[in-house]
C-alpha cells in the first residue's frame, strides 16, 4: 500500500465509542493476515532440514500461488482498471490523479513490454537478468510500503494515531531497511536461475553494505525507542499494525535469506497481508454499489447474482483466481507456442519469466496510485 494515502489516515479525528473495535476482517483474521501467520510458520521452517523439505515446501507454495499469490496481483488490476476510462481520460479525480492513472496504467506497461521485446530481439541475456534485479528493488519497496501502510491503517481503525515525529521515524526506518536489504542481496548473491534466466546482480562494495546495515541498525533502534517511549507514557499501540510493519521489514526482507524455505514462503504471507486490505475494500465497494438505486439494473451480473453483495464479492474473488492463472501461467505458455524466438539461446521459460517480472514491477506502480490520499475510492471504501 502506498504511504501517501495512509499518511492522512494517521491524522484523522477520533470517533467516539469505537476505539479498538474496528478491524479489516476481524480480530483473529487481522492478526493472522497482518503477520501472525509468519510468527507461527517461519520459526517452524527454521527447524526443518532444508535439503529434505525444500522440494515439498516449493510444491506447497506453488499450489498456494494459484489461490493467494496470483489473485493478490489480479485483484489490484481488477480494482485499478475498473472504470479506467473515467479515471484516466476525464478529470473526474483531478488532473494530478488523471496523469497518475495514465502513467501507471498505460505508460509503465508499454515500457516494460517494450523493454522485454528489445531484449528478445537483441538476445541480450545480461539485460534480461538485470530485469529480475530491478524487480527485487521494486518488490522490496512494495513490501516496506505495505508494512508501513498497514500500520497507519490499523492506527486509524483503532484510533491510536501517531505523531508526525513518530511517523517520520517509522517511515525513514522502512526505507533504510529496504535499501540495506537490497545492497545485501546484491553483495551476497552472485548467480541465480529464475525460470531459466540467469539473475545478474551489481557489485556492491563491502563498505557500502556495512554503511547500509549500520544505518538500518540506527534507524531501527530509533524507531524502537520512539515506540517504547509512547508505550511508557501510556499511549496504546496498534498491535496488528506493528506486527505488519515488523514482519514486512525484517523476516520478509532484511533476513529473508536466513533460510531458503523462507524465500519460498514469504511471497504467500505478503499476499495474504494484501488480501486483507483488498477484500475489506471490495466488500465495502460491493455493498455501496448495490445500494445505489441507479446501479445497472439490467446488467448480466445483476440478473445472475441478484442484489447479494456476498455473491458479487465471491465473483470478484473467483475472477481474481482465474485472471491470476491466465496472467502467470496460461497466457505465457500459449504465447511461447505462438511467438518465434531462439529457445536455445533465451530458454523456453522466457515468457513465463517476462510475465513474472512485468507483473511484479507493474503491481508496485498501480498500487502507488490506488492507495493514495488523493484517491477518493480508497478513502471511501477502505475506512467505511
Amino acid at each position: 500500500m502506498a504511504t501517501q494515502f495512509v499518511e492522512t489516515a494517521g491524522t484523522a479525528p477520533a470517533a467516539q465509542g469505537d476505539a479498538g473495535k474496528r478491524y479489516l476482517l476481524g480480530p483473529l483474521a487481522d492478526f493472522l493476515c497482518f503477520g501472525g501467520a509468519s510468527l507461527i510458520i517461519l520459526p517452524l521452517l527454521l527447524l526443518l532440514p532444508v535439503t529434505q523439505y525444500e522440494a515439498g515446501v516449493l510444491s506447497v507454495t506453488l499450489l498456494l500461488g494459484y489461490v493467494i499469490n496470483d489473485p493478490h496481483f489480479a485483484h489490484s488490476y481488477q480494482i485499478f482498471y475498473r472504470g479506467y476510462r473515467e479515471k484516466a481520460f476525464t478529470p473526474a479525480l483531478g488532473r494530478t490523479m488523471q496523469v497518475r492513472y495514465l502513467v501507471a496504467g498505460i505508460a509503465v506497461p508499454v515500457l516494460l513490454v517494450g523493454f522485454f521485446a528489445a531484449c528478445i530481439l537483441a538476445q541480450n541475456l545480461r539485460l534480461l537478468g538485470y530485469a529480475a534485479n530491478a524487480m527485487t528493488f521494486f518488490v522490496g519497496w512494495h513490501y516496506v510500503k505495505q508494512g508501513y501502510g498497514l500500520l497507519m491503517v490499523d492506527a486509524a481503525l483503532k484510533r491510536r494515531f501517531f505523531s508526525a515525529e513518530e511517523k517520520k521515524a517509522l517511515l525513514v526506518n522502512s526505507y533504510v531497511v529496504w535499501i540495506a536489504a537490497w545492497t545485501v542481496l546484491n553483495a551476497s548473491l552472485r548467480k541465480k536461475d529464475v525460470l531459466g534466466i540467469e539473475y545478474f546482480t551489481f557489485d556492491v562494495p563491502d563498505a557500502v553494505v556495512f554503511v547500509a546495515l549500520a544505518a538500518a541498525s540506527l534507524t531501527t533502534g530509533y524507531a524502537a525507542w520512539i515506540l517504547l517511549r509512547r508505550w511508557r507514557t501510556g499511549q496504546k499501540l496498534p498491535a496488528n499494525g506493528l506486527l505488519a510493519y515488523f514482519v514486512s521489514l525484517y523476516p520478509w526482507l532484511l533476513f529473508i535469506r536466513v533460510s531458503p524455505l523462507w524465500v519460498l514462503t514469504v511471497p504467500a504471507l505478503h499476499s495474504l497481508q494484501y488480501l486483507a486490505v483488498v477484500w475489506h475494500f471490495e466488500a465495502n465497494y460491493e455493498k455501496a454499489r448495490l445500494a445505489e438505486p441507479d446501479y445497472k439494473a439490467g446488467s448480466i451480473a445483476r440478473r445472475v447474482l441478484g442484489s447479494s453483495a456476498a455473491a458479487h464479492f465471491a465473483l470478484f474473488v473467483v475472477t481474481g483466481i482465474a485472471l491470476g492463472y491466465a496472467a502467470f501461467t496460461f497466457l505465457p505458455i500459449l504465447l511461447t507456442s505462438l511467438i518465434p524466438f531462439d529457445r536455445a539461446v533465451l530458454g523456453s521459460g522466457l515468457l513465463l519469466y517476462a510475465a513474472f517480472v512485468i507483473i511484479n514491477i507493474h503491481h508496485y506502480f498501480i498500487d502507488n496510485v490506488m492507495w493514495r490520499r488523493e484517491n477518493p475510492e480508497a478513502k471511501r471504501y477502505l475506512f467505511s
